[in-house]
């Protein structure tokens, strides 16, 4: 699940008696944001790394998703289900969003939020929760070696919460070339029940379906044929038209059963949506990254614009790139700040550093290494 940026980072509310309505949003104002740069990196914590199989990597690819089960312990996940009960009670000073007014009840506080985006901007557990080296290990056999990590978002789906329609990610989210991939870590059990994932297998080989006016946004000039839709991600499939396309793999559409700790990969295309949450007393919480490689331009993201990209903006969380990258705010450790993470070695066995710091929020920028991403550099000769 993806959305359009807006601010620094935003929170969809639900207004008091009118259910399975998102209404608004709350704008936590950037400018509260720690200063990057300034945090040394932190010590990873000594997990054992995860290793793709190869029927996991063609899982992948041929059904458009991947599940890894238990992939993140059940220590973090009791961590996050702590912070996310103090995130919804108050406990928390996050700027932008407000306690609850004295004489709330236990129910409306609960009920007050369905969705955050981008916290990893204000709160140190969800950059590092977002550079989960475990998930990353994931993300650097799918997607990489060079992984940017873009994206946070934590979903309070409470009991009667409202799904999302039909959807594909990399319509909100274009890179290019199109790499990106979502990382769906379960909090809380996600079934049928309390409005778990549904994904349309063999969608993730079909284009990106533009709305009117972003016809071109995902490459779609290219392609004849190509239907404009609408109402993207609106839960009436009567008038989110992309439904008459996920209609198509109806005989294929699996839902995504899944414990705490359990992590969803899937790639920008896959045709994907949730329904209610229609259990009486089970939330669906769920903590949710979206990356790209790291070599892959974007003009998305949350702050200032540029026509030059907004790279700048997001995280480089493993290996190396040619573009700008953006330092972690809260000092997770990562390929952007401790070398021995970024996958490129000097001929010595150590470490390379960064080229150089350019001057201008979170940006940071590296030589091209032609040896790496060339294979055919080594054949000039030939």
């Amino acid at each position: 699940m993806a959305t359009e940026p807006e601010t620094m980072a935003t929170a969809a509310i639900t207004e008091p008696h009118v259910k399975n309505r998102s209404v608004g949003t709350i704008a936590i104002d950037p400018h509260f944001a720690v200063e990057p740069g300034r945090v040394p990196p932190k010590p990873i914590r000594p997990y054992p790394r995860y290793r793709v199989s190869v029927n996991e990597y063609i899982t992948f690819h041929q059904q458009g998703f991947l599940i890894v089960r238990n992939l993140v312990p059940s220590g973090d996940v009791q961590e996050l289900i702590i912070h996310t009960e103090d995130l919804m009670h108050g406990k928390l000073e996050v700027p932008g969003l407000e306690p609850p007014p004295p004489g709330t009840s236990p129910e409306e506080i609960e009920r007050r939020y369905l969705r955050i985006h981008m916290l990893h901007r204000v709160l140190e557990p969800h950059e590092r929760f977002l550079l989960h080296p475990r998930i990353l290990d994931v993300l650097e056999a799918l997607i990489g070696p060079d992984v940017m990590a873009m994206q946070s978002m934590l979903f309070l789906k409470f009991p009667g919460g409202a799904g999302q329609g039909y959807h594909q990610d990399s319509y909100y989210i274009p890179t290019v070339p199109d790499t990106l991939c979502g990382a769906w870590l379960a909090v809380d059990r996600a079934d049928e029940e309390n409005g778990c994932l549904w994904f349309s297998s063999g969608s993730q080989n079909d284009p990106i379906y533009p709305t009117a006016g972003k016809e071109y946004q995902n490459h779609g000039d290219a392609i004849a044929d190509l239907p404009v839709v609408d109402n993207v991600s609106h839960t009436d499939e009567s008038v989110n038209t992309l439904s008459r396309v996920a209609q198509r793999y109806r005989h294929q559409e699996v839902p995504a059963i899944m414990e705490p700790g359990d992590v969803a990969f899937f790639g920008g295309h896959i045709i994907h949506h949730s329904h209610d949450n229609y259990s009486q007393d089970r939330f669906r919480r769920s903590f949710v990254g979206h990356y790209a490689n790291a070599r892959s331009f974007t003009l998305w993201g949350y702050g200032e614009k540029s026509p030059a990209g907004t790279n700048h903006l997001h995280i480089l969380a493993r290996g190396w790139t040619h573009l700008p990258f953006g330092q972690p705010r809260f000092g997770t450790a990562c390929a952007a700040n401790t070398p021995s993470l970024r996958g490129v070695l000097n001929p010595d066995g150590s470490a390379a550093m960064m080229a150089n710091m350019a001057a201008g929020e979170d940006m940071a920028t590296a030589l091209m290494d032609m040896a790496r991403n060339d294979p055919a550099h080594h054949h000039d000769d030939a």
